[in-house]
């Protein structure tokens, strides 16, 4: 059976997307609960093995971040409750476990800060752009970032070499980029913002003053 193309119910909860995204928070506990009992260290625990477990589980999150995006725009399945779930979803599963991993000592606590101060941040910019009637899509920097996040945390939860790789410098390089990329793009975003609301503000004096000079 296939889902609906042309999907006009913007209400509508149970389609393919949103079921991805309900799989992602699914999987969000097990990363979480991993990397928990890794920090119990408890003698009958394989660290190593939780640490693996913790990271393929993440990755395979995030796999779903990208196909349930997809998914959405090819077949026009746009609804309310996905656009509210799904950066919910993101950041959920981002945020535990930069946590969890500065609970590990894997991640420099100033790094944890930027990233999901940035978050907040980034979201209350959004809800005020929506608020103004502003549309800014996401800018590469702002991709890039949650692309080499994504890249980067799998790494320092599995935490040991593999094969030729140090995945434990990696994975902190990666974040460091991350960190670094996040600033930027938020920087930028803000900075269009502030370009788009200026402009509607002069937009909107230029309308009015042409009213009240035509006696409106």
């Amino acid at each position: 059976m296939t889902e609906n193309v042309d999907v006009k119910n913007d209400l509508q909860i149970d389609n393919l997307p949103n079921r991805l995204t309900m799989f992602r928070i699914i999987l969000i506990p097990f990363v979480v609960g991993c990397l928990y009992l890794i920090n119990l260290d408890l003698n009958f625990i394989n660290s190593s093995n939780l640490g693996w477990i913790a990271g393929w589980t993440f990755t395979a999150a995030s796999i779903t971040d990208f196909f349930d995006g997809y998914i959405a725009r090819k077949r026009n399945i746009v609804t309310v409750f996905g656009s509210f779930i799904d950066p919910i979803a993101d950041k959920f599963l981002t945020v535990s476990s930069l946590i969890m991993l500065m609970s590990l000592g894997r991640i420099p606590s100033v790094l944890v800060i930027i990233l999901v101060l940035r978050e907040m941040y980034m979201t209350s910019l959004r809800l005020l752009a929506m608020n103004e009637g502003i549309s800014v899509p996401v800018n590469s920097l702002g991709k890039w970032k949650t692309a080499i996040g994504m890249i980067g945390i799998p790494m320092l939860m599995a935490n040991e070499a593999w094969w030729i790789f140090n995945l434990p410098l990696i994975g902190i390089i990666c974040i460091y980029i991350a960190a670094i990329l996040s600033l930027w793009s938020a920087i930028t975003y803000s900075a269009t913002i502030i370009k788009k609301l200026k402009d509607d503000r002069k937009k909107k004096k230029e309308f009015k003053k042409a009213n009240k000079s035509k006696g409106l």
